[in-house]
């Protein structure tokens, strides 16, 4: 590339055309007033169009983290098996031995798929594929997490499908496992879904690539599609309400190509066996502004990019249309100098564009040219995360409502027993989820060992070993709601549940923090709280952050979603054989009931059946108890006494029982449970720490001593057989009804069946 030398002195100019920059214009684009005075006296000047574009972009909620960063600190971000700090690189990484690491993350797509559900999610799944395979790991599994409204109204049923299309056909395409996650259908998320995706992937950590700009005179070169105005002020949609001008905005959001990703992953991964890549990032939310600024000012370089290099799909494209586009499947990297042509061989290969379209200087400023008109010349630290965009703190106030929901409004117990049974496992949050997951390719590539609606946690064969991980997404934004710091740490705690049930040990979570409006100073509270919840729990358990993902702004006209931190988390299990489902397989094994004992009606499933919305005081929760229960039951798996477990969650004990007898459909084994008496706050009632295991007969002396030395509560309730779920003489449950109930109730609800 002919590189222009540009005078040290020249002032950056409008490009012709472009508006001209007013306080009031920059509002339009999400920049306040005192963030306007500060980027005057950053620069020492009014900024270009191109450059107030370019301060919005990145001082954004959803590029800077500027409501967030001081909360997130507080949260554990080192330890463990962690390889790189949490926010560090593109996806966390953790050790797992034998020369292998585990990358993965969550984030959200919310605002996109709400307006546009089937891109939306796509273009979430390829979002967060390239955070994995940018480092140069090789996603192996996707798991998502969804949040819609109630599944009878129409625009909910229009949202669902395609949202679940959307992500079926990126993974699919991709020939990428979906092998788990969680779908809840709130009042709460009627205005406003949830749609968080998460990528998990394998990699020799002394190949990684960082998302790091060095070396003076080194090439930057743009790899993959071309650009076009798709996706412009992506990341400033993300940053604000929805509202009924929403619909209006589709053209913020992108188009996804899983075909083209194709080429560039196995590209990506080609480049990193060169040893030629310095670094490189993808071109996500503010495309190519996020992509080159971040990577100068994670060094202090600076960077100069020739905007008329830039492959385009449009004509006249402007330098802030070009900067802002967040056009998928594309990657900015750093080559090393004089070995560009290795670059552009990988990309001509697997027939991707690469152009060089700019390099790498010493002067810690992002330089941007078109049509030999310099039209920015910004301070790169300035632009970025943890360097000088703005950091604020926000007010706190505890909300209102938390008076109101402690108190339980008039509450009548199930009587009849066996009738409230059937209507929970039909409950669209309980029931099977089998019309979603079926949509998706979950044994693709053949390492899926427990796949979807069989286990707690999807467990996946790392290829090429023995070794296993589990993987799993949780939140319960039911119990969040009516105690952000417990509910959060409850979160935390179900998704490594979850992931132990397997026999994987949980190494690490990564955190989708859905939230409303952090400028209110009652969500703002709700937000710190959560954080301080999920920071306890990680610490306790072990389980570091190693990055993710904050979603302010998750209102509409009709108020803000619960506060729904989801938590991703991955284990890991040394010998896959030794890994179970949750599903009974034989007769004459025994039935254990392990952990604690406390439970309540508070946010439970039976009791949002009666009013509409969560109510009460939640359970009691221990943390030391879960972290002895966590291990208590790794222990039991990987000695071989244990054949299945199942977390007590939705429905409690009833539902679980039920799930267990049914979670093979075509081979279902009975359970009958030996309860002369027993409340219907102990069959349906939800706490935490709960665990349902099945134990061969032989090993039941060795599970109770077992328990004992972990100084977990362990209580053998019954045993496997019959025809189907009995409580003794309270009532039973068969096969046929449970089946009908459980695998028929979201397609019916969903009106589809």
């Amino acid at each position: 590339m002919t590189r222009q030398a540009i005078d040290p002195n020249q002032k950056p100019v409008a490009y012709p055309g472009d508006p001209e920059v007013t306080l009031d214009i920059a509002a339009t684009l999400g920049v306040t007033d005192e963030e306007y005075t500060r980027i005057q006296d950053i620069l020492g000047r009014m900024p270009t169009w191109t450059e107030l574009g370019i301060f919005s972009v990145m001082w954004s909620e959803h590029a800077s983290y500027k409501n967030s960063i001081l909360e997130l600190k507080k949260l554990p971000r080192s330890g463990g098996r962690l390889l790189v700090g949490a926010g560090e690189e593109n996806a966390g990484l953790v050790d797992i031995g034998d020369n292998l690491a585990v990358a993965f993350k969550v984030e959200s797509h919310n605002h996109p798929s709400a307006v546009e559900p089937y891109q939306g999610a796509a273009t979430g799944v390829g979002g967060i594929l390239r955070d994995v395979f940018t480092m140069g790991a090789r996603p192996i599994a996707l798991l998502d997490s969804l949040r819609f409204g109630p599944p009878e109204d129409e625009r909910v049923r229009f949202l669902v499908d395609g949202v679940v299309r959307g992500i079926a056909d990126y993974g699919n395409c991709m020939g990428i496992p979906t092998v788990g996650g969680e779908i809840y259908f709130e009042e709460s998320y009627r205005g406003n879904p949830l749609v968080n995706a998460m990528a998990v992937g394998i990699m020799e950590p002394g190949k990684m690539m960082s998302a790091a700009a060095k070396g003076v005179g080194n090439p930057v070169i743009y790899i993959g599609s071309r650009t076009g105005r798709d996706g412009i002020h992506g990341a400033t949609f993300a940053s604000v309400e929805l509202s009924e001008e929403s619909q209006s905005r589709k053209s913020n959001v992108q188009v996804g190509d899983p075909f083209m990703e194709k080429l560039l992953l196995e590209a990506t991964l080609a480049l990193a066996d060169t040893g030629a890549v310095v670094g490189i990032q993808d071109m996500g939310a503010a495309g190519l502004t996020c992509s080159s600024s971040e990577m100068a000012a994670k060094t202090g370089m600076g960077i100069v990019l020739d905007l008329n290099k830039v492959p385009k799909r449009e004509q006249g494209m402007t330098p802030y249309e070009t900067l802002l586009s967040e056009s998928q499947e594309r990657m900015l990297l750093v080559a090393e100098k004089g070995r560009e042509q290795e670059i552009f061989d990988v990309a001509e290969h697997w027939e991707l564009q690469a152009v060089e379209i700019g390099y790498v200087t010493d002067d810690g400023r992002m330089k941007v040219m078109q049509d030999g008109l310099l039209v920015a010349d910004i301070p790169a630290n300035d632009l970025a995360l943890g360097g000088g965009a703005p950091v604020y703190e926000r007010d706190v106030e505890e909300p209102e409502y938390l008076k109101s929901v402690k108190t339980m409004p008039e509450f009548e117990e199930p009587t009849d027993l066996k009738e409230a049974a059937l209507s929970l496992l039909a409950r669209p949050n309980i029931a099977s989820k089998k019309h979603v997951f079926r949509q998706y390719d979950s044994m693709v590539r053949g390492n899926t060992k427990v796949l979807p609606g069989r286990g707690d946690a999807a467990v996946v064969r790392i290829p090429g070993t023995n070794k296993a991980l589990g993987m799993a997404t949780d939140c319960n934004g039911r119990f969040t709601y009516l105690n952000p710091r417990q509910g959060a740490a409850m979160a935390v705690a179900e998704a490594a549940r979850n992931v132990a049930c397997t026999g994987a040990e949980p190494l690490g979570v990564t955190n989708c923090l859905n939230f409303g409006n952090p400028y209110k100073p009652q969500m703002y509270w709700t937000f710190r709280e959560a954080v301080a919840g999920m920071g306890e729990a990680c610490r306790a358990l072990n389980t570091p952050v190693t990055g993710g993902n904050v979603s302010f702004y998750n209102e509409s006209p009709t108020g803000a979603v619960f506060p729904t931190p989801v938590i991703g988390i991955v284990g890991l299990a040394e010998e896959i054989e030794k890994t179970v489902g949750m599903g009974a397989t034989r007769e004459g094994d025994a039935v254990f009931l392990i952990g604690a004992d406390a439970t309540s009606w508070a946010g439970s499933e039976w009791q949002v059946m009666q009013h509409g919305q969560p109510y009460g005081e939640l359970p009691p929760f221990n943390l030391d108890l879960e972290v002895r229960l966590q291990q208590l039951i790794i222990t039991a798996i990987r000695a071989g006494y244990v054949q299945a477990a199942h977390d007590l969650a939705e429905g409690g004990l009833v539902t679980a029982a039920a799930e267990m007898c049914i979670a093979d459909p075509l081979n279902p084994q009975g359970m009958q449970l030996e309860f002369e008496e027993i409340s219907s706050l102990d069959l349906f009632g939800e706490g935490p720490s709960r665990v349902l295991i099945i134990v061969e007969p032989a090993h039941v002396d060795d599970l109770e001593e077992l328990a004992r030395k972990n100084d977990v509560p362990a209580e053998w309730i019954g045993t496997t057989g019959g025809k189907g779920l009995g409580f003794r003489t309270l009532f039973s449950l068969s096969f046929e009804e449970m089946s009908k109930a459980y695998y028929h109730g979201l397609s019916e609800a969903l009106g589809i069946e």
